[in-house]
C-alpha cells in the first residue's frame, strides 16, 4: 500500500515537473480520497485514546484506593493530557469534515459545469441544423394551404346543400308533417297561429327578405371562389 502511494506521488510530481497539469476531476477525486484517509487516521486514534483514558481511570481508581497518591498524581496529569488530546481530534475531524464539505461543493460545480457544456453543445449543432427563415416559408405555405382547403371544404358544402336540396323532398316532407299532424288530430291551420292582421308592412319586409336571401347567398359563395381563385395564383 505504501509503496504504491509512493509510486503514486512520484508519477504525480514527476508529471508536475514535466510542465503536465492534472484534470480537475482527478485532481478532486484526489483530494477527496486524501481528507477520506486523514479522517479515518484521526478516527482510529481518537478511539485508542478514548480507551487510554478509561484505562487510566481505572488505574488512578485502584492506586487511590491503594493509598499510592504520588501515582495518582501522575497518571491525573496523564489523564487530563489524554483527554485534550481526544478534544483536539474531534476539532480536526470538523474541520476536515469542513474541508471535505468543501471539496464536494467544488466536484458539484464541476459536475454542474460539465452538464451546461454539453448542453450548450447540444442547443448549437440543434440551432445550426434549422434554418428560421426556411422555417417561416414552410409556416407561411402550411397558412396558405390551410386556408385553400378550408374555403374549398365551404364551397363544396354549399354546393352539395344546392345540389341536395329537391322541390320533391319539400313537398313529401310537407306530407309527412300534414300525416303526423292529421293523427294527432291537430290541422295544419290550428298547428299553426294566424299572423297578426295589424302587420302587413312585417309581411312585405319578410317577403322582400326571403326575395333577397338568394342574391345575399350567391353573393357570398362568388366571394368565396373569388378568394380561393386568387390564393391558387399566388
Amino acid at each position: 500500500g505504501s509503496s504504491s502511494e509512493g509510486r503514486g506521488v512520484r508519477r504525480r510530481t514527476m508529471g508536475n515537473m514535466w510542465g503536465k497539469q492534472i484534470p480537475l476531476k482527478d485532481l478532486i477525486r484526489e483530494s477527496k480520497r486524501m481528507v477520506n484517509k486523514a479522517v479515518r487516521e484521526l478516527d482510529r486514534e481518537r478511539k485508542r485514546m478514548e480507551s487510554e483514558e478509561k484505562k487510566l481511570v481505572a488505574d488512578i481508581k485502584k492506586m487511590a484506593a491503594a493509598g499510592q497518591m504520588g501515582a495518582v498524581k501522575i497518571q491525573a496529569k496523564e489523564l487530563v493530557r489524554t483527554r485534550n488530546y481526544i478534544t483536539k481530534f474531534i476539532q480536526l475531524r470538523a474541520h476536515l469534515n469542513a474541508v471535505s464539505l468543501k471539496i464536494q461543493t467544488v466536484k458539484s460545480h464541476e459536475a454542474m459545469a460539465s452538464a451546461m457544456k454539453s448542453t450548450t453543445v447540444a442547443m448549437t449543432k440543434m440551432n445550426q441544423k434549422f434554418n428560421l427563415p426556411g422555417l417561416q416559408k414552410i409556416m407561411m405555405e402550411f397558412q396558405r394551404e390551410n386556408e385553400k382547403a378550408e374555403m374549398t371544404m365551404e364551397v363544396m358544402g354549399d354546393t352539395m346543400d344546392d345540389v341536395m336540396t329537391d322541390a320533391d323532398d319539400e313537398e313529401e316532407e310537407e306530407a309527412i308533417v300534414s300525416k303526423v299532424l292529421d293523427e294527432l288530430g291537430v290541422g295544419l291551420n290550428e298547428a299553426i297561429p294566424d299572423a297578426p292582421q295589424a302587420a302587413p308592412a312585417a309581411a312585405a319586409t319578410e317577403e322582400k327578405s326571403a326575395a333577397s336571401e338568394p342574391v345575399a347567398a350567391d353573393s357570398a359563395v362568388s366571394d368565396l371562389e373569388a378568394r380561393l381563385n386568387n390564393l391558387r395564383r399566388d
